[in-house]
């Protein structure tokens, strides 16, 4: 409908192009990431860990058929756009964003947290939209983060910790701030040259400045299509501040990171 309504007939092809791109890159890389998250760390790892190359290729062939299948048929049941991105959005980065905060910046947090953190979160909602038609999921998300972050820390401990020596060379090679003063100890001990991420207020600064910029990098294709001059603008001008920051706080300092 926006397409037919506000498009004139030159910018038309383009913006189709833009969104068969985005979809493209999006179709591919999940379908990708299927591929290798099944044949790679369950058919490989579980399943025949001696198989051949050929039927690793055919493997790969088979589960990604299967991913495009299931997606079309997940495409049929869905109502509405604005109900799959409600679900996306708010409920499911709700079981999302625990494990993904934690892996960077707890030292104890493993593969089996990892499991069992989104497990619990995307199993939550689930249910939230199976028993809770119709209700806002962004009113959820801080109960689906709490469930995920315990299902996170509950699965931690159900495993032993990550091995030292990988978990020494992952912070010395990121430097991640957080909880990771016994890993800090033990690098120290045997660097002690060695010097943490005292980057915290700094990082923070570019974080915020970053989704700031997002944002506008979102809003400004939207003033452009709606012919909205004015807030486009100041879009314009607020990205441009911001880049100019980002570059003195952020780009040009990446060597102390």
């Amino acid at each position: 409908m926006a397409i037919n309504n506000f498009l004139p007939t030159g910018l038309l092809g383009l913006v189709l192009t833009g969104l068969l791109g985005a979809f493209m890159g999006t179709f591919s890389g999940t379908v990708n990431a299927a591929q290798a998250y099944i044949v790679n760390d369950i058919y490989l790892k579980y399943v025949n860990p001696t198989a051949s190359t050929r039927q690793v290729i055919s493997l790969n062939y088979v589960v990604g058929v299967l991913v495009v299948v299931v997606g079309i048929v997940l495409g049929f049941l869905a109502k509405d756009v604005n109900s799959v991105l409600q679900w996306i959005v708010s409920a499911l980065y709700g079981g999302y964003v625990a494990a993904n905060v934690l892996k960077w910046h707890w030292w104890r947090f493993n593969a089996s947290g990892f499991f069992w953190g989104m497990l619990t979160g995307i199993v939550a909602a689930l249910v939230f939209t199976r028993f809770f038609e119709g209700v806002e999921f962004l009113y959820f998300f801080p109960v689906l983060f709490l469930l995920s972050l315990g299902g996170s820390v509950a699965g931690t401990y159900a495993a032993p910790p990550t091995d030292a020596t990988v978990l020494k060379a992952f912070y010395k090679n990121v430097r991640p701030w957080g909880f990771w003063k016994p890993i800090n100890d033990l690098v120290v001990a045997e660097d002690p040259t060695f010097q943490p991420n005292r980057n915290f207020r700094l990082n923070m600064f570019n974080v915020v400045l970053g989704i700031i910029a997002q944002l506008c990098l979102t809003l400004l294709p939207m003033y452009v299509v709606l012919h909205q001059q004015q807030p486009l603008l100041v879009t314009v001008a607020l990205l441009t501040v911001l880049i100019l920051i980002l570059k003195r706080t952020w780009w040009n300092r990446l060597a102390e990171y």
